[in-house]
């Protein structure tokens, strides 16, 4: 079941990154059970409730203390309550009333619960919310950015169906681990069994992600390229592959910040030091306000990760380079100045070909493999993907083979004659658009290439 693949390990991703996710959909769709199992997985404190409209803070916090009360003091015993938690699950989280409200959203962001006078740290790891529905009125927009991760759920498809009922609703499995290398699954409640996944992992994660994975540019200004589509009323000029998103989506600065603090933990995870720009695709859970602007998001990765905008600048700038050859042939102090330039855009070519055969060479790994994306999903963005990176592919070749030849011809101090015949376009062009000075040395305005002959 894909769709369940995905929700679980986004589970799993907000655990890692300290983050906190939402589950939105009908009730009886195994929310709960989520919680559940990774509260057993970090074998941590867990606290569950469901909320109501008439919730006092009592059920959250814990009662006060009726002791400390004799002495003037407002304290409450939070033992076996959400401050004393390590993974929490709070269905119908929406219903919270402004008297819980505030103490919530410090104890979600902060991780600071305030008793009495005293401000003491909670060892919150993550925090499972659900809801049937999305929040409606504005006081509760804060609780509802405090969920980094937000997931649709639905019920389960005809097949995943008929496999849940035939083992007993998920009674028979136990809440496992395969681990690598070996068969079948290993129970993590078996003390015999060392488990995969530690509390020191779920700890610390997240502090050694940032310290050791690098965030590249390219990945920082797809991030606020997507930002400026969602939010503004038409995006930046140039951007001809989606005009503008409506209604604009508001994506707070906060949010970004902990995307890409958690996009990091996904490479770090995965084994990498550098965040991959396939690693935004984990923004479609990210940075919508209503469910279906999650489809939006995911439409525009999907044509903004398969479009190379560095491209055009280089044909632009071979287009200049070719010029600057004819207008100085004869000249080797200059013609040698220009086999530099040249030579760097052949290098830059070059490792960008080298990128685009490394992401197709054997089944598009840096998707399929990716450890946060469910099998269907990862094929499904693979199936959309690889067609386009086929076409970047062959433009790529296309004016890398341009560029070497410029290369060629400039070395050997070719003969304008040889440069029209071997790359007659750009030399077309160039007639075309050269002042008439610049033609006079090759026979005036008449010149064109045709076949190799001159006229």
């Amino acid at each position: 079941m894909s769709a369940a693949d995905s929700t679980v390990r986004l589970l799993l991703l907000a655990a890692l990154s300290g983050e906190h996710i939402l589950y939105i959909g009908p009730p009886g769709t195994a929310k709960s059970e989520l919680g559940r199992r990774l509260s057993r997985l970090c074998h941590g404190v867990y606290f569950e409730r469901l909320l109501t409209r008439f919730s006092v803070p009592e059920e959250l916090f814990g009662p006060l203390s009726m002791r400390a009360l004799e002495e003037d003091k407002y304290i409450r015993q939070t033992s076996g309550y959400l401050p004393e938690a390590t993974v929490a699950f709070v269905d119908e989280i929406f219903k919270a009333n402004s008297a819980i409200l505030n103490t919530l959203l410090t104890l979600l962001n902060e991780r600071l619960f305030d008793n009495g006078s005293t401000r003491v740290h909670v060892p919150l790891l993550c925090l499972v919310g659900a809801s049937n529905e999305l929040p409606e009125s504005e006081e509760l927009d804060a609780l509802y950015d405090r969920f980094l991760l937000r997931r649709r759920v639905q019920q389960v498809s005809q097949a995943g169906l008929l496999e849940m009922l035939g083992n007993g609703g998920g009674r028979k499995q136990a809440i496992a681990l395969r681990s690598p290398g070996t068969q079948g699954l290993q129970s993590v409640d078996d003390p015999a069994v060392q488990p995969l996944l530690t509390a020191d992992d779920f700890d610390h994660t997240r502090e050694r992600a940032l310290d050791a994975v690098e965030v590249p540019p390219s990945v920082l200004q797809l991030i606020a390229d997507l930002r400026t589509y969602l939010q503004a009323s038409a995006a930046p000029a140039g951007n001809c592959l989606l005009d503008k998103c409506e209604p604009p989506v508001y994506v707070s600065d906060r949010r970004l910040v902990k995307a890409v603090a958690l996009m990091q933990v996904a490479a770090y995870t995965s084994g990498r030091s550098r965040v991959s720009e396939y690693d935004c695709l984990l923004l479609r859970h990210i940075l919508w306000q209503r469910p279906d602007e999650a489809e939006r998001i995911y439409d525009w990765l999907l044509n903004n990760l398969a479009s190379d905008d560095g491209l055009q600048q280089l044909q632009f700038i071979l287009n200049g380079m070719f010029g600057r050859a004819c207008k100085n042939l004869g000249n080797p102090e200059a013609t040698a100045m220009l086999v530099k330039e040249v030579g760097d855009v052949r290098e830059t070519l070059v490792n960008k070909l080298a990128g685009v055969y490394s992401a197709m060479e054997g089944g598009f790994p840096a998707v399929m493999g990716n450890l946060w994306l469910g099998q269907e999903e990862a094929q499904a963005v693979a199936s959309a993907l690889l067609p386009k990176l086929e076409k970047s592919r062959k433009e790529v070749e296309d004016l890398l083979f341009e560029v070497v030849t410029l290369e060629v011809l400039l070395r050997h101090q070719a003969e304008a004659v040889v440069i029209a015949d071997l790359m007659p376009a750009r030399w077309a062009d160039w007639v075309r658009n050269a002042p008439a000075e610049q033609l006079r040395p090759y026979g005036g305005a008449n010149i064109r290439p045709a076949k190799g002959m001159w006229y």
